[in-house]
């Protein structure tokens, strides 16, 4: 190939490299076409000049009022109203059983004897010593009204007859702790003992509870603090029997805040007469406080994510964010205190791509179910 040749071949390049270039660049600069209307013809600009875009589809929801219980959800363990596990004070031989397993004693009655052989011959001889004492002293008595004895032989006899008393009591006591008694009224656990067993003192016996009154101990947010008093109706349901609702009184409160859950325990009590619920039974506990009117709610979703809580209001196809104060929530609702009305529209869904003043369209309009009157909830929100 000649000099010429390749030269030509060079600048025919350069021109095809040159022409690439300007269309890239005129491509560039050539304006966008704006947003077709559904019509066909070009959508008008909007205010300023702008180009209009498409407005966001959003799914709403219809702010209501409804009416539900004021009332807050805790969890909660149901107590014995007494409880006690039976030990004895000494060792000793079992030597006869008074009870079935969780039978129902009476207060006082015998559950378990110890061979006491060598307690109620101690007992025996300490009532013939005090029966010989009390005949000395008398006789005494009779021989210093005579003046046969002198009061210091009368004072010495009757120091006998204290002692050989005491000595009595001594026995009896320790004749009566060979055989263990109901405390109180209440229903006996499993024994684990037989008879002929020897037990060492302090070993456990048995368990007697008293479950014709429960307790229900739970814990609330310090915030329920100035709301609760003593006398309120407790509802109680436990998941053994959740067809069955048990009313209980607010009992006790406990003066002293825990520090590191920023609670109350509170203390309820529960007829259990039926003997349906157990001690150390789970239950969910509704404090009720009354009845509110007309509270507005909205789904949870609506919320917007953030610092202060706020929501999307639409209004004439157009959104705005509305900061607004929380109440309580309940059922996947929330109660709006402050910012909204019965019947305003708020985004649920979609509320990530939107910004105040964007153009929406509502899609799946829905409304806040009313809370149930006896659901348990009323967590409070945070305001």
């Amino acid at each position: 190939m000649n000099k010429n040749t390749r030269f030509g071949i060079i600048a025919i390049a350069l021109a095809g490299m040159a022409g690439l270039g300007y269309y890239a660049y005129t491509a560039n600069r050539a304006p966008a076409a704006g947003p077709v209307a559904p019509n066909g013809a070009p959508a008008k600009p909007a205010a300023g000049g702008a180009p209009a875009s498409f407005p966001t589809a959003v799914e709403v929801a219809r702010v209501v009022a409804s009416d539900f219980a004021d009332d807050v959800a805790a969890v909660g363990t149901l107590k014995s109203n007494e409880s006690v596990v039976l030990r004895p004070e000494i060792a000793g031989r079992v030597a006869s059983i008074g009870f079935k397993d969780g039978a129902i004693v009476a207060k006082g009655t015998v559950l378990v004897v110890f061979d006491a052989a060598i307690q109620d011959a101690e007992l025996l001889q300490a009532r013939a010593n005090l029966a010989l004492a009390k005949s000395s002293y008398e006789r005494n008595v009779e021989l210093v009204g005579k003046k046969f004895l002198s009061q210091q032989a009368l004072d010495s006899s009757s120091a006998t007859l204290k002692v050989q008393e005491a000595a009595v009591q001594l026995a009896e006591a320790k004749a009566a702790r060979m055989r263990i008694k109901a405390p109180f009224t209440g229903m006996v656990g499993l024994r684990n003992v037989s008879v002929g067993d020897y037990l060492k003192d302090g070993q456990d016996l048995i368990n007697i509870e008293d479950v014709a009154t429960l307790r229900v101990d739970f814990k609330l947010p310090e915030n329920y603090l100035g709301r609760i008093s003593k006398g309120q109706s407790v509802e109680v349901v436990s998941d053994a029997l959740p067809s069955e609702r048990f009313k209980a009184v607010l009992d006790a409160i406990d003066p002293l805040v825990d520090q590191n859950g920023r609670s109350i325990s509170a203390r309820a009590r529960l007829d259990n007469a039926k003997g349906k619920l157990r001690p150390g039974m789970f239950v969910r506990v509704r404090l009720l406080f009354g009845e509110r009117k007309a509270v507005l709610m909205v789904p949870e979703q609506a919320i917007v994510p953030g610092g202060h809580p706020a929501v999307f209001k639409v209004v004439d196809g157009k959104v705005s964010l509305v900061k607004v104060k929380l109440g309580v929530r309940r059922t996947a609702q929330v109660e709006v205190v402050e910012g909204l009305a019965a019947g305003d529209l708020v985004v649920t869904a979609g509320q990530l791509k939107l910004r105040e003043g964007a153009a929406v369209r509502p899609v799946g309009e829905g409304t806040p179910a009313a809370a149930p009157q006896a659901a348990v909830g009323g967590t409070a929100a945070g305001k």
